[in-house]
């Protein structure tokens, strides 16, 4: 057992490879082109098979085929090994050293508690995904829920297709703006509960880490403003992005959040993400 955290810890104890390794955490549960992981990271392909090559090895790392393309996922069992093994034996030796650490522990079998949560989604430009889920659970569970969206690099206006939509579904657009990520970070921020990313792109870029730990999972789906065609494909291509989120935000508010622990909401939520994208509204 010592031998394989020994080989995982050496594997992560590469900047790159930690860097593909973190990829693939904040895309799961995905499994992303060997391309995509190489354009996100600035990764020559030879390089970057190398280095997917020694996370396989080391267990961190799933490989499958499909088509004429190799798709890498993240294995959080081996993950969890490697970290169970660690902190374990952390613990006997010097409890002391791992007090944060239990009291994570301890965090984590309790249920949350019933107060209204901060949610944040995040997609790159914040003009159309993000926009939508904002709007969606706000007027699902405003009661329950502090919404926002935010973009990486946001557009400088919303888009038409998406307000449109989102008139047509009686949202009140006139709160919405374009937003960045930065709005959300920092002292003067809100203590956020959930972070949700629903475009491929944003989960790609390694944000700084947010304060509190909120729960986090990754809701990609295709983006209809890259849609071409008729301005009715176009616009299916919205209404079908705006179906896809109503369905999974609706999943969401419907978790008991009063009875279910961390671990337990972070299963749920990532298992949300599998729903059906290409639903219509």
């Amino acid at each position: 057992m010592e031998s394989d955290v020994v080989l995982k810890l050496t594997t992560l104890g590469h900047t790159q490879r930690l860097a593909i390794f973190r990829l693939l955490i904040r895309r799961v549960p995905d499994a992303v082109p060997a391309g995509e992981i190489a354009e996100a990271l600035g990764i020559k392909p030879s390089t970057l098979s190398s280095y997917l090559s020694a996370l396989t090895q080391a267990g961190l790392v799933t490989q499958r085929r499909k088509g004429t393309s190799l798709l890498y996922s993240a294995n959080l069992d081996g993950a969890q090994t490697m970290i169970d093994t660690l902190f374990l034996d952390c613990c006997r030796g010097r409890p002391d050293l791992c007090l944060s650490l239990t009291s994570s522990s301890r965090d984590g079998a309790k249920p949350m508690s019933d107060r209204k949560f901060n949610v944040l989604f995040i997609c790159t430009g914040n003009s159309a995904r993000s926009i939508f889920a904002e709007s969606i659970l706000r007027k699902e569970a405003g009661d329950r829920f502090e919404v926002f969206s935010a973009g990486t690099r946001p557009y400088s206006e919303l888009n038409p297709f998406a307000l449109s939509v989102l008139k047509d579904k009686g949202h009140d657009v006139s709160v919405l703006r374009a937003k960045n990520v930065s709005e959300f970070q920092g002292p003067s921020a809100p203590d956020l509960d959930f972070v949700f990313t629903v475009c491929d792109q944003a989960a790609n870029e390694d944000c700084p880490a947010w304060t509190g730990q909120p729960i986090s999972a990754h809701w990609g789906m295709p983006d209809p403003v890259k849609a071409e065609g008729t301005e009715a494909q176009r616009s299916l291509a919205f209404q079908q992005a705006y179906g896809a989120l109503r369905n999974r935000i609706t999943a969401f508010t419907a978790l008991p959040l009063d009875t279910l622990d961390r671990i337990s909401l972070q299963k749920a939520v990532d298992r949300i993400a599998g729903l059906d994208a290409g639903a219509d509204a």
